[in-house]
């Protein structure tokens, strides 16, 4: 390993503002390291805002036999929760069984079934399904989560919606996240560290010289150069670009890109809880409550073949999703039903599998210190696992970096995080005390997004007219000015989409204002 010029701007330079990005600045910042990162777009502006927005230990997963990822995913759900209750809060999952589920019959464990037990090949028998329920309890051990249980749909109101010939069902847990928002209060913490987060800023060209690198940069301010000591590659589905193109080297490892799509309808029931639906062609679904008045639907696995072309549901996918969805609800959904659609491209490891769903969700961290300055290469993971990955990141780093501080990020609150798990509903009441004006929907929403700085962003606001103007679905000037100055936002679609999800409830002309108003603001 050669020494490392000292002569740099900085330690590390960061390629790509998703969760993998934002999570290693992070870190890096937080042990010392000088870090400077650059996103082509916005923060979260692909795969990180396209989730099914779940932190879970991958129940699907363990018919992969992938139990080290489950079970790492799986501590790390409370250990996110402690620092993001905000952003993310505990869910119930209800998993209807059937006898005519099915598995995708190429996972190891069909196969082994089918060696062992001929007569169940490709059948997913209920004790299968109880043994992976104890596995997923066990794994990882629990603290905040309860345990699975056993439901009797024809007497509890989750089976109201679900059609009749389903008599049972199992209920596990797995929690929500934010994942856009989980972004942005990465990045923001990063930089509270010292950290330079640079949006809309492309990295045209990176050198490689024997000890550092020279690091092109093309944004807003113009163009200028970065030398850095070390290059982190976190560009996602476009890693390997990154390699190839930008740093004019060898790709030795590749991606697979799989598209995943998800549809949102008008609530399809009343209750909070989840379901988990398994279809007879061996794949799952998730029918989640979301943003009060809706349902999130998805998602799917299709290849994605062609990275210039931006990622968009289908209506194949679509009406895939409505008619598995359907065949559990006893009312159909209609093409009409749907509000929304998302879709984004996951960049997983290409271990050859044979097909997008059976292909690892295992992140791999490649690095590559021979011929000249050192360069890290992250390919796939989860947004469940981001702050191990981050942490497994950092292992790789900090043998170039003597001195360095170690691990501090688990259970660490992110900016407005600093409230018990099970503190949600007192915040909103002080904030409704502290704020007499603010409606309880409107409360709810602030302390979702801004948790305990929420009084921060409100300030010393007496009125509604106090934070400025209206630009509907309760969105004021002084919250937009906030997302401005502390959250990165440029224009109305990183706010609508990504730093809230107002676009929902805001008409086109609403938010064609909110982005007149940006624009102005920005002069």
């Amino acid at each position: 390993m050669s020494a490392l010029s000292p002569n740099c701007d900085v330690d590390l330079f960061v390629i790509g503002g998703g969760i993998n990005g934002c999570g290693i600045a992070r870190d890096a910042a937080g042990r010392g390291l000088r870090v400077e990162l650059a996103e082509m777009g916005d923060l979260a502006s692909a795969t990180s805002s396209a989730s099914t927005k779940l932190f879970h230990g991958g129940l699907r997963y363990l018919e992969y036999f992938e139990f080290r990822l489950v079970r790492e995913a799986l501590i790390e759900r409370e250990v996110l929760l402690r620092a993001m209750p905000h952003i993310s809060w505990p869910m119930r999952f209800v998993l209807p069984y059937h006898r005519d589920m099915r598995f995708d019959v190429e996972t190891p464990t069909s196969r082994l079934l089918g060696r062992l037990m001929p007569w169940m090949r490709g059948r997913r028998p209920a004790w299968l399904i109880r043994l992976g329920l104890f596995l997923y309890d066990h794994l990882g051990g629990r603290e905040i989560l309860p345990a699975t249980s056993v439901v009797d749909l024809a007497s509890d109101p989750v089976g109201r919606p679900l059609q009749e010939r389903f008599a049972k069902a199992y209920e596990y847990s797995d929690c929500w996240i934010e994942d856009s928002r989980l972004v942005v209060l990465n990045a923001r913490d990063a930089q509270a560290h010292g950290a330079r987060i640079n949006t809309r800023t492309r990295v045209t060209k990176a050198e490689r010289r024997p000890d550092h690198w020279v690091v092109h940069l093309d944004g807003a301010d113009g163009t200028r150069q970065v030398k850095a000591r070390m290059l982190i590659n976190a560009g996602g589905p476009w890693v390997k670009d990154v390699i190839e193109d930008v740093a004019g080297m060898d790709a030795t490892a590749g991606v697979r890109l799989v598209r995943g799509s998800h549809i949102v309808t008008r609530r399809l029931f009343d209750h909070d809880k989840c379901y988990f639906f398994q279809g007879e062609d061996g794949r799952i679904i998730f029918a989640i409550p979301y943003e009060t008045d809706f349902t999130l639907i998805g998602t799917t696995d299709a290849e994605h073949r062609e990275l210039r072309e931006k990622p968009a549901c289908t209506e194949e996918e679509a009406t895939y999703l409505r008619k598995f969805a359907a065949s559990y609800f006893r009312k159909p959904i209609e093409a009409d039903d749907i509000v929304w659609t998302y879709s984004g491209v996951r960049p997983l490891y290409d271990d050859g599998a044979s097909s997008a769903t059976a292909a690892t969700r295992e992140y791999v961290l490649k690095l590559r210190q021979e011929g000249g300055a050192p360069m890290l290469n992250v390919f796939g993971g989860k947004i469940t696992t981001y702050r191990k990955l981050a942490e497994a990141a950092m292992e790789k780093i900090v043998p170039f970096f003597p001195g360095t501080k170690g691990p501090w990020t688990a259970g660490v609150a992110l900016p407005g995080g600093d409230f018990p798990v099970n503190g949600f509903e007192a915040q909103v009441m002080s904030l409704m005390q502290d704020y007499p004006f603010l409606e309880p929907r409107q409360a709810r929403r602030l302390v979702r997004a801004y948790g305990t700085e929420a009084r921060e962003l409100l300030g010393d606001a007496k009125t509604s007219d106090d934070l400025g103007q209206d630009f509907g679905a309760s969105l004021r000037a002084r919250e937009v000015r906030w997302l401005m100055t502390r959250e990165f936002a440029q224009n109305a679609e990183d706010i609508v989409w990504r730093r809230t999800k107002l676009g929902l409830r805001l008409s086109a002309d609403q938010i064609a204002a909110l982005d007149e108003w940006m624009r102005e603001a920005h002069n």
